[in-house]
């Protein structure tokens, strides 16, 4: 039953969110002059925010696989308790 809640839940979200991309102008409409007639100052500035957030991105993904490797050597070197029973 909960898995089913939760698909309804995450289905009506996301039709929710879609609207706007159903109610935008038709194919034909769209003029995409008027979106990159900015000049290359901006386009530059834009690729240079790009680049930041890229080179930001290196140091943690770095972090993350070295996290990764020491719990996974810890966990390699932790041996498994034996539970014996006796009658």
């Amino acid at each position: 039953m909960r898995p089913l809640q939760t698909c309804v839940i995450v289905i009506t979200l996301l039709s929710t969110s879609l609207t706007s991309a159903v109610a935008s102008a038709a194919p034909g409409d769209i003029d995409t002059a008027l979106t990159y007639n900015s000049g290359i100052l901006v386009l530059a500035f834009a690729g240079f925010l790009a680049l930041v957030v890229v080179v930001q991105t290196i140091p943690a993904v770095i972090s993350l696989y070295g996290m990764i490797k020491k719990a996974t050597e810890e966990s390699k070197q932790q041996k498994p308790e034996v539970v014996t029973s006796r009658n």
